[in-house]
C-alpha cells in the first residue's frame, strides 16, 4: 500500500468521511536560508562570459531556494514554494525550465529565473518520487522515478502546452495541479497508478498529455541517469540492479547485476557507453553497457554510496555517502584520495569550474576545491590509496589504523542555512511549543501567533519542560510534527474547535472578561487576515463576503451538518483578528492545504490573494471563516456536584447534577455558592433561574445558563458586607480560585465518574 499525502476519500465507503486538514508551518528565521536537510543541487551556468551563474538548492523544508553566484558571494535570489513535502530532487531542462520533485508524490515545473513560479503540477507517480534524470543535448526530455517502482519519461515542452487557455489559467497557479477546473475526479483516483497498471485515462481528461511509462520495477526506484542525447535511461533501486532502458520508447534493454544492496546513485557518460553506479553496499561499480557487464568496481567507501559525480571526460569520480566523506577516484588506475570530511552525510553533489558544491543532512552548502582543471594536483599531495575491487578490503584497510588524512581541511565557501528543529513538546496551555533544533538551542513558540517568545539558548530541554509545567487542562486542538526542520501545525475538525478559553485569561482588551474565545476559530481568522482583505478587495465581492462562500453542492451536501452547527452570535467584531492571534507579516507562516479539486499546496500566508475558494480550501475553513459556524464539538461541558462539606452546618444548596463550561473558573463556582447563600437562603432552590446563575435543566442536571458563566448579579454588591468567604475543595484539597473544572478532574479527581466539589465556610472570616 502507497503511502499517499492528504487525499480525499472514496465516495461510496461507509466509513465517515475525513475532512481535509489545514496546516501551518512556522518560519522565525531569515527567509532566505533553508532550515533542513539538502537533498539536490543544480547549477545553470550563464551562456555569455560576464553572466550570472546560478546555484539551486531543494530542500527538507519543502522549498527549492535559487542562489545568484559571486566570487565569494552567493545571494538568494528566489525561493520556490508549492511542494508540501521534502523536495527530492531538481534538474534544469530546456528554456530555463526548472523541474522538481518531491515527497508529495508530485512533479513540478518553475521558470527558473522567475521569482519562483510554479509553472505546472504533473500528478503522475502515486507515491514519493525520489529522483529525476535530464539529457544534457536533449533538454527537453526529462525522466521521474519513485516508490511506487514507477519511471516515467516526460516531453517538457509537450507537459508544459496548455490544451485551451481556461485550463491553462487553472495550471499555471501552482496551487492546482495537473488536473484542470473541468476535471472531477477526485485526488485519490489521480494516484492510484503503479507500474504493473496501463496508465489511467484521467491524465486524457485534465491535460491531455500522456509521459511514456517504463514498466518493469517491482520495488522502489532511487536513481536515474542518462546520458546526453536523451537515447539511454538507467534506473536502480531496491532491487539491486541497474536497470537500461530506451526512454523514446520505454522498452527494457538489458539488467545489469552485481550489487548486493539498494542501488542509489547513477551516472552515465555523454555517449552512453559506460554507467557508473554507488549502493548500499558501499560499493561504486563501473559497467561497460556494450559488453553488459561490470568491468571494475571500487572499494572507496566504508558505507553506502549516496551521491556520484563525474569529470566531463568521465575519466575521475567524486563519490559521497553515509561515512561523511567526499573521495576522488581516478577510474582507470584505481588510485583514491580523501579530499574532506564532513559532519553530516553526503546527499548530493555538483561540480562547478573549479569547485564542487556538497549537499548534507545539514541546512547548510558548501563548495570545496575540486581541481578540476588539474586533478594532478590532487593526487600529488599525497594520502592516496589503491581502492580494492571487494567492499571488505576498504574496511579491513580501516580497522587496521591506517587513518586516512583528508587533503582539504575547510570548504572555500558555505551559504549557511538555519539549524532544523529535531524535538519539541506541545505545554499544557495548548498555546505554547517547546522546541530543540539541532544546534541544541531551545525555543519556546506561541502557536497562536506563530512567533518565538523566548530564546533559552542552549539549555537541558527536559529541564525547561518540566520548569514550565502548569497545571492546566485544555483540550488537545491541533498536532505538531517537525518533519520539514519546523513546526508544522496541523488542524483538523471538529477536533481542532474544542479549546475555548476566555478573553481575560488572554488578555484580550475591549471584550468582555467572560467572553469565551475558540482558539481554533480565532487562529483561523488570524492566519487568512490577508486572505479575507484581498477577498473583499475583489470586485463584486459584496454578496460573497456575506458568507455566500461555498459551491451550491457543497452547501446542499452539508446543510444536515450545518444544522447542528453552532452559530457563533458575537458577530460585532467578527473580522477583528485579536492581538494572541496576529501573525507575522516579517517572518510569515505557510499554509499547507487542499480543497475539493487540485491536491495539496503551500503558500505563504502573505501571498493569498483572495481569489482561493472551496476548490483550494477545506470547507470547514471557510464555513468558519466566511459563514462564522463551527461544527458540532464534544466535551464542552463539564456536569459536576456541588456539595457541603462533611460535618458542615451549612444548607445543601442544590440537589442535582451541575453542569458547566470546562474553562469555568473554580472562583465562579465560589461566587455561585456566596450567591445563594446571601440572596436565595429563603427561598426554595427551584424558583432560582436568573441569569448568571445554573438553570434548572432537564431530568434533575441543572445548566449554565449562557449569559454570565456564574457571574454575580448586579444587585449582589449592596450585600456585600455580608459575602462569607468560601472555599472549594476537592478530593480534600482545598482548589485555587484560578483553577478549571477541567484542570480539577484531569489533576486531582481523577475519576472517570462525575466530578464532585465540596464547599465550606473559612472560620473566623
Amino acid at each position: 500500500m502507497h503511502r499517499v499525502g492528504s487525499a480525499g476519500n472514496n465516495g461510496n465507503s461507509n466509513r465517515p468521511r475525513k475532512e481535509k486538514r489545514l496546516t501551518y508551518v512556522l518560519n522565525d528565521a531569515d527567509d532566505t536560508k533553508h532550515c533542513a536537510g539538502i537533498n539536490c543541487l543544480a547549477v545553470l551556468k550563464s551562456s555569455v562570459s560576464n553572466g550570472c551563474n546560478y546555484l539551486f538548492t531543494g530542500s527538507r523544508d519543502g522549498t527549492l531556494k535559487r542562489w545568484e553566484l559571486g566570487e565569494d558571494a552567493a545571494t538568494c535570489s528566489a525561493t520556490f514554494e508549492s511542494h508540501v513535502d521534502w523536495v527530492n530532487d531538481a534538474v534544469l531542462a530546456s528554456d530555463n525550465t526548472l523541474i522538481s520533485c518531491s515527497s508529495d508524490t508530485t512533479v513540478k515545473t518553475w521558470n527558473s529565473l522567475s521569482d519562483g513560479t510554479c509553472t505546472r503540477t504533473l500528478r503522475q507517480h502515486s507515491d514519493y518520487v525520489t529522483c529525476l534524470a535530464a539529457a544534457e543535448k536533449n533538454s527537453n526530455i526529462v525522466a521521474s522515478g519513485g516508490l511506487g517502482g514507477e519511471v516515467f519519461i516526460w516531453d517538457i515542452e509537450s507537459a508544459l502546452t496548455p490544451l485551451s487557455k481556461s485550463s491553462d489559467g487553472m495550471e499555471d497557479d501552482c496551487s492546482n495541479g495537473v488536473n484542470g477546473a473541468a476535471n472531477s475526479l477526485s485526488v485519490t483516483n489521480l494516484r492510484t497508478i503503479n507500474s504493473n497498471n496501463s496508465i489511467s485515462s484521467h491524465t486524457t481528461q485534465s491535460h491531455g498529455y500522456i509521459p511514456i511509462a517504463a514498466k518493469g520495477h517491482k520495488e522502489s526506484v532511487y536513481a536515474l541517469a542518462m546520458n546526453d542525447g536523451g537515447t539511454l535511461l538507467v534506473s536502480g533501486g531496491t532491487e539491486k540492479v541497474v536497470r537500461v532502458w530506451d526512454p523514446r520508447t520505454g522498452s527494457k534493454t538489458m539488467k545489469l547485476r552485481g550489487h548486493t544492496d539498494n542501488i542509489r546513485a547513477l551516472l552515465l557518460d555523454p555517449t552512453g557507453r559506460y554507467c557508473l553506479s554507488g549502493s548500499s553496499d558501499s560499493m561504486i561499480r563501473l559497467w561497460d553497457l556494450g559488453q553488459q557487464r561490470c568491468v571494475h568496481s571500487y572499494a572507496v567507501h566504508t558505507d553506502s554510496v549516496w551521491a556520484l559525480a563525474s569529470t566531463p571526460t568521465f575519466s575521475h569520480v567524486y563519490s559521497g555517502g553515509r561515512d561523511l566523506s567526499l573521495y576522488l577516484t581516478d577510474l582507470s588506475t584505481r588510485e583514491s584520495v580523501l579530499l574532506c570530511m564532513k559532519e553530516h552525510p553526503i546527499l548530493q553533489l555538483a561540480l562547478h569550474d573549479d569547485g564542487i558544491w556538497v549537499a548534507t543532512t545539514d541546512s547548510s552548502v558548501h563548495r570545496w576545491p575540486a581541481e578540476g582543471r588539474n586533478l594532478q594536483k590532487v593526487f600529488q599531495r599525497g594520502g592516496t590509496f589503491l581502492a580494492g575491487n571487494l567492499c571488505f578490503s576498504r574496511a579491513r584497510v580501516s580497522l587496521e589504523g591506517s587513518t586516512l588524512v583528508p587533503v582539504y581541511k575547510e570548504p572555500t565557501f558555505t551559504i549557511p542555512g538555519t539549524a532544523a528543529i529535531v524535538q519539541h513538546e506541545i505545554l499544557n496551555n495548548r498555546r505554547h511549543v517547546l522546541t530543540k533544533d539541532t544546534a541544541g538551542v531551545v525555543k519556546l513558540w506561541e502557536v497562536t501567533r506563530g512567533v518565538v517568545v523566548e530564546d533559552y539558548g542552549q539549555v537541558s530541554f527536559d529541564e525547561k519542560k518540566e520548569e514550565l509545567f502548569e497545571m492546566v487542562s485544555i483540550p488537545a486542538w491541533f498536532a505538531v510534527d517537525t518533519r520539514l526542520g519546523s513546526l508544522s501545525i496541523h488542524l483538523d475538525t471538529p477536533q481542532c474547535f474544542s479549546a475555548e478559553m476566555y478573553s481575560a485569561d488572554l488578555n484580550i482588551t475591549g471584550k468582555p472578561e467572560d467572553d469565551k474565545v475558540n482558539l481554533a476559530r480565532e487562529t483561523l481568522k488570524g492566519l487568512l487576515a490577508h486572505w479575507l482583505i484581498k477577498r473583499r478587495q475583489r470586485p463584486g465581492s459584496q454578496a460573497s463576503s456575506n458568507g455566500d462562500a461555498l459551491s451550491g453542492r457543497d452547501i446542499s451536501m452539508r446543510n444536515l451538518t450545518h444544522s447542528r452547527s453552532e452559530v457563533d452570535s458575537n458577530v460585532e467584531n467578527d473580522s477583528m483578528v485579536y492581538p494572541p492571534f496576529q501573525f507575522s507579516t516579517v517572518c510569515p507562516p505557510s499554509i499547507i492545504t487542499e480543497g475539493s479539486q487540485g491536491g495539496p499546496w503551500r503558500k505563504k500566508i502573505t501571498e493569498l490573494d483572495g481569489t482561493e475558494d472551496d476548490k483550494e480550501f477545506p470547507w470547514w475553513v471557510l464555513d468558519c471563516i466566511l459563514n462564522n459556524r463551527l461544527p458540532p464539538r464534544e466535551n464542552a461541558k463539564c456536569s459536576f456536584y456541588l456539595h457541603p462539606c462533611e460535618g458542615s452546618a451549612i444548607q445543601i444548596l442544590t440537589q442535582g447534577k451541575l453542569s458547566a463550561p470546562r474553562i469555568l473558573r473554580i472562583h465562579k463556582v465560589v461566587n455561585y455558592v456566596i450567591e445563594k447563600m446571601v440572596l436565595d437562603k429563603d427561598k426554595p432552590l427551584e424558583s432560582v433561574n436568573t441569569d448568571g446563575a445554573f438553570a434548572p435543566g432537564h431530568g434533575g442536571q441543572s445548566q449554565l445558563s449562557a449569559v454570565g458563566d456564574l457571574s454575580f448579579r448586579s444587585g449582589l454588591k449592596s450585600w456585600s458586607k455580608l459575602r462569607p468567604s468560601i472555599e472549594v475543595l476537592c478530593n480534600n484539597q482545598v482548589l485555587s480560585p484560578d483553577m478549571s473544572l477541567a484542570t480539577v478532574r484531569a489533576y486531582i479527581w481523577k475519576k472517570p465518574e462525575d466530578l464532585v466539589l465540596n464547599y465550606r465556610v473559612l472560620q473566623g472570616r
